[in-house]
């Protein structure tokens, strides 16, 4: 079933329960994704075209929120996958350079290594896929990242985030700032006002939200959105990555976001790459829950500090 199976994208985009859209992009080395390359018209006349059935869309977020999720041996493997995809986030209004190089720590040993030794991952190299600030702390993370001897990419919410209401010079001289001090991925606002117009632009990236509304990643959403990036692929070739982020706390529901992306865009698309999860708590409850894979027992929270 594809998007001419699935209200028109126009109505999910100015639905209330959407919240913020905003595009991610990051220069990956292989990938060449269409960011500010405007939309031909030969894509804007497919676009403008699309319908959804949302019924339909409803349907199959219900079924796959009601599904049990796997257990044991393979939850734990699923979830170690999951902690990989992580943009481990902090975007508060004070955060400081310590906390910066709490997360930054957090981000290179997401997992206790005792616990990881006890299910041989040890030697993996585990670690989140990003950590994700504020352009002011951008500098505070690649000293932190640096410091602890590891490569993880350093992401920053540029371009007036979350409202993205700002002059274009202003959100442009943010992203150059950011870049500058060593930022390799920018998440960028979009101007909402272009998209309900209909006029579209490509990205490297969708996002869901940006995790400041009172409703941020859902499967419905989700779906659509997915479901946009298949048929692109086909009609063109290129991948475009996806990151749902805000309301991903439990574990439980990284295994069910991990779950849609492969039986939606397939195991191409289950690599950091293409596929990323913003979160700022998630991180320590599939920690708890590996715990417990291991020990038996749930861990009290000093078992298991941010750093």
């Amino acid at each position: 079933m594809g998007l001419d199976d699935f209200v028109t994208t126009k109505d999910i985009f100015s639905s209330d329960t959407v919240g913020e859209v905003i595009l991610l992009h990051s220069p990956r080395d292989g990938l060449q994704g269409p960011l500010c390359q405007v939309v031909s018209e030969t894509y804007l006349s497919w676009i403008s075209k699309i319908q959804v059935n949302q019924p339909a869309v409803l349907r199959r977020a219900e079924q796959l929120q009601a599904r049990r999720p796997v257990k044991k041996e393979w939850q734990a493997a699923w979830l170690l996958k999951a902690v990989t995809f992580i943009d481990l986030t902090t975007l508060s209004g004070d955060d400081t350079s310590s906390n910066i190089q709490r997360l930054c720590y957090k981000a290179k040993y997401p997992i206790r290594e005792d616990l990881l030794k006890a299910l041989n991952m040890h030697d993996k190299g585990i670690t989140t896929a990003a950590v994700c600030v504020y352009p002011a702390r951008v500098c505070d993370a690649v000293k932190a990242l640096k410091a602890a001897g590891c490569d993880i990419p350093v992401a920053s919410v540029a371009t007036g985030f979350p409202a993205g209401q700002t002059h274009l010079k202003t959100r442009l001289e943010e992203i150059r700032l950011a870049v500058e001090d060593g930022a390799s991925e920018i998440d960028v606002v979009i101007n909402r006002t272009l998209v309900l117009t209909g006029q579209w632009e490509g990205s490297d990236f969708i996002k869901t939200s940006t995790g400041k509304e009172t409703v941020n990643a859902t499967f419905p959403v989700a779906i659509v959105m997915l479901r946009a990036i298949r048929d692109f692929f086909w009609k063109t070739g290129n991948k475009i990555g996806f990151k749902p982020a805000g309301g991903i706390r439990s574990a439980k529901d990284s295994l069910a976001w991990l779950s849609l992306i492969k039986e939606e865009l397939g195991d191409e698309w289950l690599k950091p790459e293409v596929f990323r999860i913003g979160a700022s708590t998630l991180l320590a409850d599939i920690e708890r829950q590996i715990y417990h894979h291991v020990t038996g027992r749930y861990a009290a929270y000093h078992d298991l500090p941010m750093s």
